[in-house]
């Protein structure tokens, strides 16, 4: 069994190395034709850089990703400098009506997203070429070199029960070198999605063909993320499938986060879009779906016609109206462990990590007022972007409505949803962002901690203080010290994924719904008046 898990190893990694290492092959460049082609689809004005342009990719030489993308960079660094200066010029002279007229001449937009645009149809060589041998030499190859690592533990686990043996003696799974490896990769691989996208263009190619069966369109970064996305997860859950095969619970909820995410995040989207609809995640409720305010995004689904308004209203009454009573009866794990994407990679890729969230109390009280201030933080954007698209004015009180929207997205739906909350998994936890960062988590347990039917119920007459709960509590909750007292745990941050009762050896642990009168006080038990207490107990023991 041990050599298969190991020659699953050598596949995977084989395909993961490949996969990798064709962001270094093809070539890149522009005949004259398709530059002129490109340039009148886009619109451009400006012939300063057309002419750098031209003059930096219609060579007879063939380039790599990286000359090309620097090439296309310096061109719009070099034309937006020129008319950066000839503005300021103009403004200092207060000759606004030239100054307005240097703006279309200006190049906006990110310039690895410009140089990513060009490169798709500037690119040629292996991969584009031989797409799907490719896919089955990354992708492929990835997937069944994953699964043969997986699968034998169908006979290595033998008798039911969740076993999580040797993990703290595993230099994947106790913070050692692979661990440390993992999350490098990890983090590179997000910082060049969001940052360097135009690098990554032959991982598009390789899924251009699914992506136009799809949508009818080329594959995107974006539409790279999604499929890597569903296929982490997709393959993972098999994981989940085989360590928690004796518990139902785990084996519908792993069902339950792969289907949300596979079609209602990712099919039904690329469908819509295909069918010239706004693509949209029905289930992304808002502010996780921090920019479903924006101006562009209102404009978008207001000009879409009957379609356009139901999106609108749905996400409205989403997040005011159903979010809430779902939370109110089910808990907010009816979201954060049923049907949230970033849940359901946390919960798949994500669970060989779970016991490294840190249970200090400092941590809580960092993820106290961390997770608020980011709530606060979307709530204080949405006012402005709402405040300046109805009034027309470009800010409120003194905030710039694109600098805060800019800041928010960079720094919470960039770095913290993104490089931190996924790329730190090996490190800290598979609920970083979850914990620590999710606006809407937020939301949802200030729902959960003061009105809601949902608790962990506990006996702390059978609790044998193992600390399984607590150490594999992906949320950093000391859940043995609420058992030992005998006491429900009622906490916001709590997202109802069950693995506490799923290792606990005595059944001490058990997820409920019932009325909120019934939610023990261990307080009140604990320091109640002592003549009652001993009543109680004269009553129940000595038959007094």
């Amino acid at each position: 069994m041990k050599a298969i898990k190991y020659i699953g190893l050598v596949i995977f990694l084989t395909g993961l190395t490949l996969f990798t290492a064709t962001i270094f092959t093809g070539n890149f460049t522009f005949t004259q034709q398709e530059l002129d082609t490109f340039v009148k689809e886009k619109g451009y004005k400006s012939e300063i850089f057309v002419k750098e342009l031209e003059k930096a990719l219609v060579t007879q030489e063939d380039v790599n990703i990286f000359e090309f993308s620097k090439r296309v960079r310096n061109a719009v660094a070099i034309n937006n400098l020129y008319y950066n200066d000839l503005i300021a010029k103009y403004n200092a002279e207060k000759n606004w009506e030239k100054k307005g007229a240097q703006y279309q001449y200006k190049i906006n937009g990110k310039p690895h997203s410009i140089s990513f645009e060009i490169a798709k149809k500037a690119g040629s060589g292996f991969v584009k070429e031989n797409a799907g041998l490719v896919w089955f030499l990354t992708f492929g190859l990835g997937i069944i070199g994953a699964l043969l690592f997986i699968l034998p533990n169908i006979i290595l686990l033998g008798k039911p029960g969740i076993k999580n043996d040797h993990i703290y003696q595993q230099s994947a799974t106790n913070r050692g070198f692979i661990a440390w490896l993992v999350l490098i990769y990890l983090v590179a691989f997000y910082l060049v999605l969001y940052f360097m996208a135009d690098y990554v263009v032959n991982w598009t190619f390789i899924l251009d063909p699914i992506s136009k069966a799809l949508n009818g369109g080329a594959a995107s970064q974006w539409f790279v993320y999604g499929f890597l996305y569903c296929t982490i997860m997709l393959t993972m859950g098999v994981r989940m499938y085989i360590k928690y095969r004796h518990n139902k619970y785990q084996i519908i909820r792993t069902t339950s986060v792969l289907f949300f995410q596979i079609v209602f995040a990712f099919l039904i989207p690329e469908i819509m879009t295909s069918l010239n609809m706004p693509g949209y995640d029905f289930k992304n409720a808002f502010p996780l779906d921090y920019d479903f305010f924006f101006e562009w995004n209102l404009k978008s689904l207001t000009e879409s016609g009957g379609i356009g308004i139901f999106i609108l209203v749905w996400g409205i009454v989403l997040t005011l109206i159903i979010v809430p009573v779902m939370v109110y009866f089910f808990g907010k794990r009816w979201y954060c462990s049923w049907v949230c994407g970033c849940g359901g990679l946390a919960e798949t890729l994500g669970d060989p990590y779970r016991q490294h969230s840190n249970k200090s109390l400092n941590a809580w009280k960092l993820e106290r007022w961390l997770i608020h201030s980011v709530l606060v933080f979307s709530l204080v954007m949405t006012l402005v972007t709402l405040y300046c698209y109805f009034s027309g004015t470009s800010s409120f009180l003194g905030i710039k409505s694109q600098w805060i929207k800019d800041t928010y997205s960079f720094l919470i739906g960039a770095w913290f949803a993104g490089v931190i909350g996924t790329g730190f998994y090996p490190i800290f936890g598979n609920r970083v962002w979850c914990r620590f960062g999710c606006p809407l988590a937020a939301y949802l347990g200030l729902v959960q901690r003061f009105k809601s039917r949902f608790r962990i119920t506990t006996n702390g007459g059978q609790c044998i203080s193992c600390g399984n709960c607590s150490t594999y509590c992906e949320q950093g909750i000391d859940v043995r010290a609420y058992a030992q007292k005998g006491e429900n745990i009622v906490r916001s941050s709590c997202v109802g994924c069950g693995i506490c009762s799923a290792v606990c050896p005595r059944g001490v642990l058990k997820l409920e719904n019932g009325p909120e009168e019934g939610r023990i006080n261990p307080t009140e038990i604990l320091l109640g008046n002592d003549v009652d207490l001993m009543e109680l107990v004269n009553k129940k023991y000595l038959n007094l």
